[in-house]
């Protein structure tokens, strides 16, 4: 009973943590290119913080505690912005 109260509380207490995604995008190849996804991407209630890397092509999202942002609203807004989405990786 003590160890099933302590896997619940470790797992809702990692839940309510703020949470980190990268986004490898293709067509990204200049400064304009990573202020337009930051905006798209700073419009999200649940993003805390966007942080573009034009050289890798990776696009990092801090999520708000407790918040996220699922693939398809990610890969949706990619798209928009006129890109493709190559991978996503939670952490």
């Amino acid at each position: 009973m003590k160890k099933t109260i302590l896997i619940m509380l470790c797992t809702f207490s990692l839940s309510a943590f703020a949470g980190e995604i990268t986004v490898k995008v293709s067509g990204m190849v200049c400064s304009l290119c990573a202020q337009g996804i930051k905006k798209k991407y700073s419009e999200i209630e649940a993003v805390k913080e966007v942080k573009v890397n034009l050289d890798t092509k990776l696009v990092h999202i801090q999520t708000k505690d407790g918040m996220d942002v699922s693939d398809t609203q990610i890969n949706n807004l990619i798209k928009e912005a006129g890109y493709n989405v190559v991978s996503i990786e939670r952490k």
